[in-house]
């Protein structure tokens, strides 16, 4: 990798980091925030995204909303554990996408490709090329001696 594609990789993992960021903590300091309205309006598998509404599954969908987002932002502005928290952001970008989807349009804006499969696609990205490794905490923790003792574990570190 140049030295260019490194900077554009490591300015693309910050700014996705910031809006994951940014959208997780925002949900977090606003006591009134909840995913219901969202996930009650879907128009594609609305069963399941009402089951996501219902009274006993909200809490745990708001916290897994809220806190899945802060700490994949955290994990991209560090780089550490890009990987996994990519491949959980990849489901959590499909979950938005799929309530707004009435097909083919996605959302108000959009003809089938909306804003959440752009975000899908550059986190898969992020997990196959290890971006957390391009001047991230990734090589730091992948030398670590639990790495050495446990190979598999630095697969999901980056």
């Amino acid at each position: 990798m140049t030295k260019f594609q490194k900077i554009f990789l490591f300015l693309l993992r910050l700014a996705m980091g910031w809006l994951m960021f940014y959208a997780g903590i925002t949900k977090i300091i606003n006591p009134s925030w909840s995913a219901e309205g969202y996930l009650k309006s879907a128009k594609t598998f609305a069963g399941l995204f009402n089951w996501f509404a219902s009274p006993e599954i909200l809490p745990v969908t708001n916290w897994l909303n809220e806190w899945g987002l802060t700490i994949l932002g955290i994990s991209l502005i560090l780089g550490i554990f890009v990987r996994l928290t990519s491949i959980y952001g990849v489901v959590l970008m499909l979950l938005y996408y799929f309530p707004v989807l009435d097909f083919p349009y996605a959302g108000e804006h959009s003809f089938i490709i909306d804003e959440h499969i752009i975000y899908a696609l550059v986190l898969l990205f992020f997990a196959a090329i290890r971006a957390g490794r391009v001047w991230g905490l990734e090589n730091r923790c992948a030398r670590l001696p639990i790495c050495s003792k446990f190979p598999r574990l630095r697969n999901w570190l980056g």
